[in-house]
């Protein structure tokens, strides 16, 4: 299925993704060395719960997952890439966090993922990855215009991902949204320009450039949801969910500026 959302319907997604792109930020800021996932996940379906809002996760159950997923945001730590699912887990210093959230208010979802190192530890290996999915996702956007079709924008996803050096895998990628949380298109994070959907006013698309270090294999952890690097190599993921426009693409879940 594929939605273009009318007017009314996209005041509504730029609400929805405030509020994701708001509690990521929020989220982000609390994630210090020592802080648990499951404190994480607390926090979450708090500010979730207080803005009145609805999670797409805790009673997800699609075909690849082992049950509902029970938990109100994904946290992906180091090898991990997609689909963390929160555990008993004390962030350590210099660990590689990445927080996707996806959330629905007044019937419309907006979904944002963000990377990021945990603590003063540097790591230019990992801030390079994080650097290449976040140039990525600024160079899909920018291909994301009507009349262009699915297949620009994962060229230009592929080609920033590929010049960096990241093998890509095509099992998972971006994907519609709409009034669930996914949808028709997808939006591989590599392809062929002037192939796929053409790209019309209205339409909402989550882009999600995700890479692993050194392998494009994905592994199942024991917990039935989490997906895994193969070699045990850190990973990065970055996510926006944007709205078509008569003039590109606007995204919905870009935290606000601090005020000067």
């Amino acid at each position: 299925m594929i939605e273009i959302l009318n007017p009314t319907d996209l005041l509504r997604a730029k609400e929805t993704g405030a509020l994701v792109a708001g509690i990521l930020q929020t989220l982000k800021s609390r994630s210090a060395v020592g802080t648990n996932l499951l404190d994480i996940d607390r926090w979450a379906q708090t500010m979730i719960t207080e803005a009145g809002a609805q999670s797409c996760y805790v009673d997800y159950e699609p075909s690849f997952g082992r049950g509902p997923f029970g938990h109100y945001i994904c946290t992906s730590v180091n090898d991990a890439v997609l689909h963390g699912l929160p555990h008993d887990y004390p962030l350590a210093n210099g660990d590689l966090l990445t927080l996707d959230l996806a959330v629905a208010k007044g019937g419309v979802v907006a979904d944002s993922a963000i990377s990021f190192i945990v603590g003063d530890s540097k790591s230019p290996e990992s801030a390079a990855m994080i650097d290449a999915t976040e140039r990525a996702l600024s160079a899909g956007i920018a291909a994301a215009r009507p009349g262009a079709h699915v297949g620009d924008i994962s060229h230009a996803i592929g080609s920033v991902l590929s010049e960096a050096g990241y093998p890509i895998n095509t099992e998972f990628g971006g994907h519609g949204v709409g009034s669930t949380m996914h949808q028709d298109p997808h939006i591989s994070n590599t392809g062929r320009p002037g192939r796929g959907y053409r790209l019309r006013p209205g339409l909402l698309l989550a882009l999600e450039p995700w890479v692993m270090a050194d392998t494009a294999q994905l592994v199942t952890d024991a917990d039935g949801w989490t997906l895994r690097s193969a070699t045990g190599c850190r990973t990065a993921h970055s996510e926006h969910t944007i709205a078509i426009t008569d003039d590109g693409a606007e995204i919905l879940t870009l935290p606000k500026q601090p005020q000067p």
